[in-house]
């Protein structure tokens, strides 16, 4: 992709278009032509129910490197993901899911990072070798965030008591940090607290604290992953406005905006920098993270 004569890296979305034509999967397809304004939420809705199970939950791949069929927090996410790109509209699948969420949480309110599988095949280890007996902030504060996000339209979400329980546990875990966290929970511990930041006093302490161990270039190095795999600025603050936003200069949030344009490919989509377990994993991330790369340019008045 070439520069624009301001100097930001222009995106191809006709490109994109083609590549998630080629290439996605139908309910990434779906959420693309909600955002770009070509069809209404049922679409979205209805793809998203194929990943949906009896119990309320999600599995069946919803999470690409989680391709067991049960019902899995990690996929809890990507399903909240879709209730929040079909605002205004709400659905009752939305509170469904919160007393999925509900039943497996632990005493604490947290949730484990999985629940055991029924097929490994083409699932990462680290979702094999999880302990469904520890709470893990990771997954809970991204789920916990997600789910507010929707609660932002969705009053039946707002009020329901999964959502105030594993906000407590997350206030109370964060609290307890004493030490940089690994880059992942770093990241999505301080999306938790932005999004809560205007209904919690506490987060405004919480947030200064956690960015301590926040560089000010904005790159996290992630241990375990990849060889050059890091989190960036927009991993963590990808909303204007907002208080974690203040944890960057402009100049760094500008940078990284370009970095994002400047990931899309030739073939229209954007890459993944982590590592990938299974073909069809691959893809399916490529196709929610070319989905996810335009959201943010968006929101963030590059597109």
């Amino acid at each position: 992709m070439g520069a624009g004569d301001d100097g930001r890296m222009n995106v191809d979305l006709s490109a994109a278009e083609s590549f998630m034509a080629t290439h996605a999967r139908v309910l990434d397809r779906r959420r693309f032509e909600l955002l770009m304004h070509r069809t209404g939420p049922a679409a979205a809705l209805a793809a998203l129910d194929g990943y949906r199970n009896a119990d309320g939950g999600y599995g069946w791949g919803l999470e690409p490197d989680l391709r067991s069929p049960e019902s899995q927090p990690g996929a809890a996410l990507h399903a909240f993901e879709v209730f929040e790109n079909v605002a205004p509209a709400t659905s009752p699948q939305a509170v469904a899911l919160c007393d999925w969420l509900e039943s497996v949480s632990l005493p604490d309110g947290g949730l484990p990072f999985a629940l055991p599988l029924a097929v490994s095949a083409g699932t990462a280890p680290w979702w094999q070798g999880a302990d469904p007996t520890v709470s893990a902030l990771q997954i809970t504060s991204v789920t916990a965030a997600a789910a507010w996000r929707v609660a932002a339209h969705d009053p039946a979400v707002a009020a329901h008591p999964w959502l105030e329980r594993a906000t407590r546990y997350c206030l109370t875990a964060i609290e307890a940090l004493d030490q940089a966290p690994h880059a992942y929970v770093l990241a999505f511990a301080v999306r938790f607290l932005d999004i809560v930041y205007d209904s919690r006093p506490e987060a405004a302490d919480l947030l200064r604290r956690l960015s301590a161990y926040v560089p000010a270039d904005g790159r996290v190095r992630v241990e375990g992953g990849t060889e050059n795999e890091a989190l960036h600025p927009l991993d963590l603050a990808p909303y204007p406005d907002r208080p974690a936003r203040e944890l960057f200069t402009p100049t760094v949030i500008g940078a990284d905006l370009d970095r994002l344009a400047a990931l899309q490919q030739d073939d229209g989509g954007w890459i993944v920098d982590y590592a990938t377990i299974s073909p069809a994993g691959s893809l399916d991330w490529r196709g929610h993270t070319t989905v996810s790369a335009v959201e943010v340019l968006r929101r963030n008045s590059r597109i």
